[in-house]
C-alpha cells in the first residue's frame, strides 16, 4: 500500500519505541500521549482524524490504543508502517513482562510504590491536557459541548464496553439529525492506498480463525495450538482494552491449569508497573505457562496470538471507514461522534484514573504542576513522565 507520507516504517519505528518506553498509566493515557505526540507535535494527523480513528477503535473488540497505533503507523509507512508502530509500543513491556516472568522472585519488588504512584499521577496530567486540547477542538459549540457532558454521565452512570458502544452510536445519530456545520473542506482520505476488497479479504481472515481455531485445537491435542486458541479468542471477542481480557484469560490459562493464580495475579500486578499496552500481559502468560511451549517462545507466541485479532479487524474495516467518514453526512454524525469521544475521556479520566491516584493533597498538587507544565510550559511528555517518577519515589 502506497502513502503519500514520507515517514518511513524505521522513524515510525523509532518514534513508537520511545512511546513504548515512557507511556505509562493505561490505554487512555496512551491515547492522550499518541494525540500529543502525532497531533500536536509531528502534526502527522489532525484532531478530528485523530478523534474519527479513535472512534472506529472504540467500535472494534480489541486494545483500541494499540488500534490506534496501528492505523497511524499504517497510515504513515504502510504495513509495515502498522508493523514498526506495532513493535516499538509493545515489544518493551513484552520483554519486560517475559524476563519477570523467568525471574519472578526479583521483579516483584524491583518498582518502589512512590515511584508507582508517580507514574499514575502523569497519567490523569496527560489525559486532562487531551480532554482539554480535544474539547476546544472537537466540541466548538453548547450543543457538542452538552453532548459530551451527557456521554460523560451516561458512562460513569453505567460503566462498561457495552455503554460506550451505545454512547457512540447514538451520539452519531444526533449529530446526523442535528446535520451540525462541519467547518473546512471535506475530509482528505487517510489511507488511499487500502481497497474495499482487500479489506474485505482481512475480515474473512479474522473470521475464518476464529472458527477453525478451536476445531483444530481440538483435532491436534498440541499444546502450542491450545495456546494459539484461548489468546486469540480472548483478543476477538473483549470489548474495552487490557483490563476487560482479565476475566477471559484467567479462565481459559487458570482454568485449564496452564498458570496458578497466584502466578496469574502476581503477573498481572507486573504489568500495571510497566509502559505500553496491558495485552502485554499476554507474554507473561506465555512464558510462565507450563507445559512448553513457554520461556520466550511461549510468551512471543501468546503475544502474537492475542494481537493477530487487533490487526486483522482494523485493517478489514478502516478501508469501508475511510470512504465513509468522507461523505458530507458521514461527517455530521462523526461530529457528534467527535463530541462523545471527548465524553468518553473524560469519564475515564475521572474514573478510573482520577478516583485511583489522587488521595492526597500531594498527589492533587503534582497532578497540577505536570498538567502546567504540559500545557503552558509545552514540555516533553517523557520528561513529565521522568520528572514525576523521580518525585513520587521520592515522596511516597
Amino acid at each position: 500500500m502506497n502513502t503519500k507520507n514520507p515517514n518511513g516504517p524505521l522513524s515510525v519505528f523509532l518514534v513508537f519505541l520511545r512511546l513504548g518506553l515512557t507511556a505509562f498509566g493505561g490505554p487512555v493515557a496512551h491515547l492522550a500521549y499518541f494525540r500529543e505526540e502525532f497531533v500536536l507535535r509531528r502534526r502527522w494527523l489532525t484532531d478530528a482524524a485523530y478523534a474519527d480513528l479513535v472512534a472506529l477503535c472504540q467500535f472494534l473488540p480489541g486494545p483500541a490504543s494499540s488500534q490506534v497505533g496501528l492505523a497511524i503507523g499504517l497510515q504513515q509507512a504502510g504495513y509495515r508502517g502498522a508493523l514498526a508502530a506495532w513493535s516499538g509500543f509493545t515489544l518493551p513491556s513484552a520483554l519486560l513482562l517475559i524476563l519477570f516472568a523467568l525471574a519472578l522472585g526479583e521483579f516483584g519488588n524491583a518498582l518502589p510504590a512512590g515511584l508507582l504512584q508517580g507514574l499514575k499521577i502523569v497519567a490523569v496530567a496527560v489525559v486532562a491536557q487531551a480532554v482539554w486540547g480535544m474539547a476546544k477542538s472537537l466540541c466548538p459549540d453548547g450543543l457538542r459541548r452538552v453532548l459530551a457532558l451527557a456521554a460523560t454521565a451516561a458512562l460513569l452512570a453505567w460503566p462498561s464496553a457495552w455503554s460506550q458502544i451505545v454512547v457512540i452510536l447514538l451520539a452519531g445519530l444526533i449529530g446526523l439529525s442535528r446535520s451540525w456545520p462541519v467547518s473546512g473542506a471535506p475530509a482528505e482520505s487517510l489511507f488511499p492506498g487500502m481497497e474495499q476488497r482487500t479489506g474485505a479479504l482481512w475480515l474473512a481472515f479474522f473470521f475464518a480463525l476464529l472458527i477453525a481455531l478451536p476445531v483444530l485445537a481440538q483435532a491436534f491435542p498440541v499444546h502450542g495450538l491450545a495456546l494459539i486458541d484461548a489468546f486469540y479468542r480472548a483478543g476477538a471477542l473483549v470489548f474495552g482494552g487490557g483490563h476487560v481480557v482479565l476475566p477471559l484469560l484467567q479462565a481459559e490459562i487458570v482454568g485449564h491449569g496452564w498458570v496458578d493464580r497466584e502466578i496469574f495475579l502476581a503477573g498481572y500486578g507486573a504489568a500495571q508497573a510497566v509502559p505500553g499496552p496491558l495485552f502485554t500481559f499476554a507474554a507473561f502468560l506465555g512464558a510462565a505457562a507450563s507445559p512448553s511451549p513457554n520461556g520466550w517462545a511461549g510468551g512471543l507466541l501468546c503475544l502474537l496470538a492475542i494481537f493477530l485479532p487487533a490487526f486483522l479487524l482494523l485493517a478489514g474495516a478502516l478501508p469501508f471507514w475511510d470512504r465513509l467518514r468522507t461523505n458530507p453526512r458521514a461527517r455530521a454524525a462523526l461530529a457528534g461522534i467527535n463530541a462523545a469521544v471527548v465524553g468518553i475521556l473524560l469519564a475515564a479520566l475521572y474514573d478510573p484514573l482520577w478516583t485511583s491516584t489522587i488521595h492526597t493533597l500531594a498527589d492533587l498538587l503534582l497532578a497540577l504542576l505536570a498538567f502546567t507544565a504540559l500545557t503552558l510550559g509545552k514540555q516533553a511528555p517523557w520528561r513529565i513522565v521522568a520528572a514525576c517518577a523521580l518525585t513520587g519515589g521520592l515522596l511516597f
